[in-house]
């Protein structure tokens, strides 16, 4: 009884730690390094298929308050729905300099690495910027990236936090993404060991060159995976953003989200297993589990469990508001629906070798992330 206490309070403790190490980004304001100036910069953005909401994250390209940057959209095919929203919203935006590259590197397994791989070599400054189609960029985002720019910087990244959801669908997303995928990135963030995000990957491309540039992203995996792995054995660190950027989430059904998440976890089984296999750990079902035991077993009273998970959600709860991420009724009631998944999540990405993703089957190591 004793040990359950134990197991329970230790997994409180981290739990707090960590939704503390995320809250202190939103109530302290930290002066950024700003130690690469304002450079010119490459905005490269890959699209693939048409999204509800394409016209307002591909859009805000061009309202960037950089001095200084292009942007550079990558599709794969002419006949992508994406191609003729992008040449219309560049029609529509002369004042910034923007161009759409169509086609594809062979011999790369990543498709997404395939389709920014012309707009990579045809960018015209140094400092690069991968991000994802389905990202909502702030006017700053640029400059945020530039800012972020640190004295053992070798990448800036940002892990993506939703926002509008609909549905049960769309609101337990947003809980995968933000108290729990976002809290853990900025808390690791916060301790050092920040790990690189797909949404976001700015580079200074002499550095990634002197790595192997876009080929050491491919080596297997996701290429944030690699990206991660590639800084750090250089030495470097991967420097977030001091807050997360916002992905709008829109209506998904469950199915989305449950194979979303499970192609997302097979990505950190074969990047990271070490991590992985902690996985199941991760939320509040073991530790509440362990509380209910001890209570039944040490004739506590009820309001114990209840008092638990109170503190856990109430943590979570105050993170989200705090952060400005929706924090509904439904939210909230997503948040445990999440953390019942999680070891159901893990047990399918152990059992799962091969997956689909954007029309292409992968196996085993050969698995790119999702976007």
């Amino acid at each position: 009884m004793i040990a359950l206490a134990l197991f329970a309070g230790l997994f409180l403790v981290v739990h707090l730690a960590s939704t503390a190490l995320a809250l202190r980004r939103y109530r302290v304001v930290r002066p950024l390094p700003r130690l690469i100036g304002t450079p010119k910069v490459t905005l490269v953005r890959p699209v693939c298929g048409v999204d509800p909401f394409d016209a307002m994250t591909l859009g805000s390209s061009f309202r960037q308050d950089h001095p200084d940057y292009e942007v550079i959209f990558c599709a794969q095919t002419p006949d992508d729905p994406a191609v003729a929203l992008v040449r219309r919203l560049i029609a529509e935006h002369p004042q910034v300099p923007a161009r759409l590259l169509i086609g594809e590197a062979a011999g790369l397994r990543n498709p997404k690495l395939r389709n920014v791989w012309k707009g990579w070599h045809a960018a015209q400054t140094d400092w690069i910027c991968l991000t994802d189609s389905n990202l909502l960029l702030p006017r700053h985002y640029l400059s945020t990236l530039c800012a972020s720019w640190g004295p053992r910087t070798g990448l800036v990244s940002s892990p993506p936090v939703g926002i509008q959801p609909r549905g049960l669908g769309g609101h337990l997303e947003c809980a995968f993404l933000n108290a729990n995928q976002a809290r853990l990135q900025l808390a690791a963030d916060a301790l050092g060991a920040g790990f690189a995000q797909g949404k976001t990957l700015f580079f200074n491309r002499p550095l990634l060159e002197s790595a192997g540039g876009l080929l050491a992203l491919d080596r297997h995996l996701a290429e944030d995976v690699n990206a991660t792995k590639v800084i750090r054995s250089m030495g470097l660190q991967v420097t977030l953003t001091p807050r997360p950027f916002a992905q709008p989430i829109g209506r998904r059904s469950l199915r989305q989200v449950w194979d979303r998440q499970v192609r997302w976890a097979q990505v950190r089984r074969e990047g990271f297993p070490g991590l992985f296999l902690l996985e199941p750990l991760n939320g509040a079902l073991a530790p509440l589990l362990a509380v209910g035991l001890a209570t039944g077993l040490g004739g506590w009273p009820l309001a114990v469990p209840a008092l638990f998970a109170g503190l856990w959600y109430g943590a979570e709860a105050a993170l989200m508001r705090a952060a400005g991420w929706p924090v509904s009724a439904r939210d909230l009631a997503a948040l445990p629906l999440r953390d019942v998944l999680i070891p159901a999540i893990t047990i399918a990405a152990l059992a799962r070798r091969q997956i689909r993703w954007r029309g292409a089957q992968f196996a085993g190591s050969d698995t790119p992330a999702p976007a």
